[in-house]
């Protein structure tokens, strides 16, 4: 059997993770650390491997009752290699430091077991309840694989240069970043949209590091509803589910 199929090989690499292709990552394990992934996220494995749902503390069941920010992971151990992949999304590898990474849940595809993850809060410049976005804090030294909808753009913050984002389009920031979310608008009603532009809640980030944004302002395939037909679900921002049940108060 002869076909360009065969051109699709695996990636020869002694590292951790690799990405495979745009939209597949390996990783290698030997046997002594293991990884940590999104459920069904496996498409494949050679050698011997053992896949177990992750034990979640009382804490963490808290907090994702909370704030329904969280990980629904499986430990996967052994020797070989595992490719995961979902649904077809891009595949980004980041080293966490000393610095951290804050990031939605939604985007990780695969964590280092060694990481400690912990939800924590942005708050409204408004000070109303319930408009803050909850994120996943990742700290310790170790890598995680994210995903986007798209290829990313990664945006440098100064101490002279900060950015805003679109509360739907980011994906990961610097935990060491000072982060304050908002709507610029003035009507009376802040879930509303900017005038006619469109708009809605962006965050703010100053100091120094990174914002990860990508090309969607759509939540990533995972959280889209099973047998509701064809519908773009959103966050925070233009049409976020917040904003949508603000806006059906309104009418």
């Amino acid at each position: 059997m002869q076909s360009p199929l065969f051109n699709c090989t695996e990636q020869q690499s002694q590292d951790r993770y690799t990405v495979q292709n745009p939209q597949l990552l390996r990783v290698l394990l030997t046997g002594q650390d293991d990884v940590l992934a999104r459920k069904g996220a496996m498409v494949a494995y050679q050698g011997l491997m053992e896949f177990d749902g992750e034990y979640q503390s009382h804490a963490q069941r808290r907090a994702r009752a909370s704030s329904g920010e969280g990980l629904d992971l499986m430990r996967c151990t052994g020797q070989g290699t595992i490719y995961f992949a979902n649904l077809a999304q891009y595949i980004h590898v980041v080293d966490v430091d000393h610095d951290g990474l804050t990031v939605d849940s939604a985007y990780v595809l695969a964590l280092d077991s060694s990481l400690h993850t912990e939800v924590i809060a942005v708050d409204s410049q408004y000070g109303i309840s319930g408009t803050g976005k909850y994120q996943l804090n990742i700290s310790g030294t170790g890598k995680v694989a994210l995903m986007t909808s798209g290829q990313p753009l990664m945006l440098q913050v100064t101490p002279d240069k900060y950015v805003n984002a679109d509360a739907d389009a980011i994906v990961a920031w610097s935990s060491s970043l000072r982060v304050q979310m908002q709507a610029q608008t003035h009507s009376s009603g802040v879930w509303r949209r900017r005038g006619n532009t469109g708009e809605g809640w962006e965050l703010s980030f100053l100091g120094q590091g990174f914002a990860l944004v990508q090309p969607s302002e759509v939540l990533p395939p995972q959280n889209h509803e099973i047998g509701q037909g064809i519908r773009a679900q959103y966050g925070m921002g233009q049409y976020g589910a917040h904003g949508q049940n603000q806006n059906n108060a309104w009418n």
